[in-house]
Order: C-alpha cells, then sequence, then structure tokens
C-alpha cells in the first residue's frame, strides 16, 4: 500500500501536525511511565488497524524496556498473566475509549482506573487515548503505512 497524502505537504496539516507533537510533549513531563504509555498506545493503534503506529509503539515499548513477551501479548491482554493490574486498567481505558460506540467507557473500567492512578495519572491517560486515537485516524485515512519507523523519530519530530 502506498501512501494517499503527505500531511506534510499542506501547509495546514503541516502546522497542526507539529502543533500535535508538541502537545504530546506534555505526556512525557507526566508521571504515566513510559512503558505504559507505549502499550496503550500499541493497543489504540491495533484497535484502528494502524500499521505505522503498530510498528511505532511497538519499536518505542521496546525502547522503553518493554519485553517482547508483553508486547507480543497486548493484543490479547485479558487472556495473559503478565500484566499489572493498573497496566489492565489502563488498557481497558483505552480500548473502551477508542471503541465508544454506545456505550462509551464503562464505570467499571472507570472505577479501576481511579483506583491505580492519582488526578494527574488519570488526567494524562484519558489526553493519552484521545491523542493517539486522532493520530491513528490521521495515519489511517493517508494509508501511512507501517515498518519504516526508527525509535526516536517522535522525539526528533516535536523538537523540530
Amino acid at each position: 500500500m502506498s501512501p494517499r497524502f503527505d500531511l506534510f505537504d499542506s501547509p495546514t496539516a503541516a502546522k497542526i501536525a507539529k502543533r500535535f507533537a508538541a502537545c504530546s510533549l506534555a505526556l512525557e513531563e507526566s508521571t504515566l511511565p513510559r512503558s505504559l504509555r507505549e502499550l496503550v498506545q500499541l493497543r489504540v493503534g491495533q484497535l484502528n488497524g494502524c500499521g505505522f503506529c503498530v510498528d511505532a509503539h511497538t519499536k518505542e515499548a521496546a525502547r522503553a524496556g518493554e519485553s517482547a513477551l508483553r508486547v507480543n501479548l497486548v493484543a490479547a491482554w485479558r487472556h495473559t498473566t503478565v500484566f499489572s493490574d493498573a497496566e489492565r486498567a489502563a488498557l481497558a481505558l483505552a480500548e473502551e475509549g477508542t471503541l465508544l460506540g454506545d456505550r462509551g467507557v464503562s464505570d467499571a473500567t472507570w472505577s479501576a482506573v481511579r483506583e491505580h492512578f492519582d488526578d494527574d495519572e488519570v488526567g494524562a491517560l484519558v489526553c493519552l487515548v484521545s491523542l493517539i486515537n486522532a493520530a491513528t485516524r490521521m495515519n489511517v485515512i493517508v494509508h501511512l503505512a507501517g515498518g519504516s519507523y526508527e525509535p526516536g523519530m517522535f522525539a526528533a519530530a516535536a523538537a523540530s
């Protein structure tokens, strides 16, 4: 599949993409662990069928110290023993926040998130899920394929 469009060729989309990247930098300053942020973003990428995001967040999760086992089991996290209760709550929020449909985020998931994360971390999780959903949708619309991501590319793009 070849890309349909390069968002950076559009002056307006390029401005938005830069601001989007800068907005995402605030998450780096949160107390939400980087490895958890990568697992959440990986799960959203999987759910939305974004090859680029799956590629990027698989590699960034490994860079953040995640094992191949845990990265490979994100898609089936409910049926594993390798994720903590806090990680399970975050992954459930990622799924329910992505597949909103008619049900939204369940009270049980919200309660689990509130049990395991402080106010700042909850805010960071909500923003993270929202931002990665926007990114995956942009990438899928323009057919941005996975396979070419190099770890650290996000940080370099945001700094430019």
